[in-house]
């Protein structure tokens, strides 16, 4: 894991612990990055491109990345520190958590507000209501804003200079300019497993089999065009198999990578084949 950055959102799904085996089978000199559903964006900060194109369909992420990007460290941290001190936040206030997050979801003005919130937060997750309100309770004696997230924050800030961020369902974006040089890298929510992003209730636009197989169309297209993909999914999970992903697969000849990784985070434990997870990566060269 040496020299990889962490980001400073807990993002379901996020790549961290496995980015060094991802990074293994990435190209090595890329023009142009796409990362389709940059989630935390723990991959895309660790990216080496001449430019990096970020996307997300949680629009109230992507703005906390432009926020980022468009204030100084100084200006970043003295307000995370200054709110802090006058909301009176911290690992044990629950009143004054909740009173914030009222505030919060009255407004929804600032994204730096958000990332707040999400730092004094159960689990640090980001979870709204079919209001779009942010919902997710408080992270007693647990969750702060504490030496590591800023340190994380500080780290992710130096990289955040040659990407661009979008917030669009992944169909929507033009990826028609793209060449031979360029790499789109493809981490969608997976169907078989835990994540509360599958059933659509938290406010946005779930995840189904359809919405698989128009992602699979998108990196057949970007094959025919020469353009380097690389997907993320599980072709096993708690007895599941995704049959539409390994057809997809053995089809087109693309290579599986088997990722050494395990779930610990759902609510099971692997105790024979039936009940393991694989996951994988997939790519067209």
């Amino acid at each position: 894991m040496d020299g990889i950055i962490k980001s400073p959102l807990n993002y379901i799904g996020n790549k961290h612990r496995i980015l060094n085996q991802l990074q293994e089978y990435f190209p090595k000199e890329i023009n142009t990055m796409v990362d389709l559903f940059c989630g935390g964006c723990d991959v895309a900060i660790n990216m080496e491109a001449n430019r990096i194109i970020a996307n997300d369909i949680n629009n109230y992420v992507v703005d906390i990345f432009k926020a980022f990007q468009n204030n100084t460290a100084e200006e970043i941290l003295n307000y995370i520190d200054n709110t802090i001190n006058q909301w009176g936040l911290s690992k044990t206030n629950k009143e004054a958590y909740l009173n914030f997050r009222n505030y919060y979801n009255s407004n929804k003005g600032n994204a730096l507000d958000l990332y707040i919130l999400m730092c004094f937060s159960f689990n640090y997750q980001f979870r709204f209501n079919a209001n779009h309100d942010y919902n997710n309770p408080f992270g007693a004696n647990r969750s702060s804003f504490n030496q590591v997230m800023r340190k994380n924050l500080i780290n992710m800030l130096d990289r955040l200079d040659n990407i661009t961020f979008l917030s669009k369902d992944f169909i929507d974006i033009d990826l028609s300019n793209l060449k031979q040089d360029d790499f789109v890298y493809a981490d969608p929510p997976y169907l078989l497993t835990c994540g509360s992003y599958n059933d659509g209730k938290r406010g946005f636009k779930g995840w189904n089999q359809e919405d698989d197989l128009l992602l699979f169309d998108l990196l057949d297209k970007l094959d025919m065009m020469g353009v380097k993909f690389a997907l993320s999914n599980v072709i096993r999970h708690k007895g599941m198999v995704n049959d539409y992903l390994l057809n997809w697969q053995e089809k087109n000849k693309y290579k599986l990578h088997m990722i050494d990784f395990n779930y610990n985070n759902c609510n099971y434990h692997t105790k024979n084949k039936e009940n393991e997870t694989i996951e994988v990566l997939i790519t067209n060269y």
